[in-house]
């Protein structure tokens, strides 16, 4: 009997447990589902600041802006920094239009040295590109060439200091590479710069080709497209009359500063603050 009584209540027991299973397992599965919902990747919002795009000029590379993309981001700016070939202006103006259309929404431009004769001609025509700024930068006009414009007013010791490499074209024949030389990198390219940086700068440069720097602009976006510039005082590379001279031309809005051709490195503050200006006043 005792057996048969333990049994009855086990199976009462066991009925009870189902009828509780068969009850609360909707609300577990609902709590699961909801549960899963929350834990779903949620829209990104729609970013209500500019891309930063970023183009680096001869004898540099993207990293020469570490220092602005760092304080861009902090402000929440979305940044771009490519690789600029450095072969012909031609070329690579092709090359960075095709950055510029992989970006979607509005786009800031800014580039140093030889970088802005390359926005200058890729920005042309582009309605995403708001804003140009040009950091001791090259604006040329249609069928000026960066050597050109670097030699317009005295004071450019940066050409006596470059060495000549001799490089395979991909179709056959030879090219010419340019090189700071080591030992005059710092006083003619980045003498605001501390000596170890400086150092570094120099081993790591990047070559720019004869073709680059002796190709004529195609395209001039500073007379469409409204423009910044911030004019590096100690510059040796774009002496401040050249970068008055182009800063005048295109009406860009300026601000001067007491640094040498490397400023984006020895001070990306100022080349962040400017940006920054040129973002707040395309909106």
């Amino acid at each position: 009997m005792k057996f048969t009584s333990t049994t009855r209540s086990f199976g009462v027991l066991t009925s009870a447990l189902v009828a509780a299973i068969a009850v609360t397992t909707p609300i577990l599965a609902n709590s699961f589902a909801t549960s899963a919902r929350a834990e779903e990747p949620q829209p990104v919002q729609q970013q209500d600041k500019p891309t930063v795009v970023l183009v680096h000029g001869a004898f540099a590379d993207a990293s020469s802006w570490n220092g602005v993309i760092e304080r861009l981001q902090a402000e929440g700016y979305p940044v771009v920094a490519p690789a600029n070939p450095l072969r012909d202006l031609t070329t690579d103006s092709a090359y960075l239009r095709s950055v510029l259309n992989s970006v979607e929404g509005p786009i800031v431009l800014a580039g140093h040295s030889y970088g802005g004769a390359v926005m200058s001609s890729a920005a042309a025509g582009d309605p995403d590109v708001k804003a140009l700024v040009y950091i001791t930068a090259l604006a040329p006009d249609v069928g000026e060439t960066t050597a050109e414009l670097v030699n317009k007013f005295p004071g450019n010791t940066l050409g006596t200091n470059l060495q000549s490499v001799p490089f395979p074209l991909p179709g056959g024949g030879e090219g010419t590479d340019l090189y700071v030389k080591r030992e005059a990198f710092r006083e003619h390219f980045a003498a605001d710069v501390p000596a170890p940086t400086a150092a570094l700068m120099a081993a790591t440069q990047r070559p720019a080709a004869t073709a680059a720097l002796e190709g004529k602009a195609a395209e001039a976006a500073w007379k469409v497209i409204p423009s910044w510039a911030l004019l590096a005082t100690d510059d040796k590379a774009i002496p401040l009359a050249a970068q008055k001279f182009m800063a005048e031309r295109a009406k860009s809005k300026t601000v001067e500063v007491k640094a040498s051709h490397a400023v984006p490195v020895s001070q990306p503050g100022a080349v962040a603050d400017l940006i920054i200006e040129a973002a707040n006043a395309s909106k």
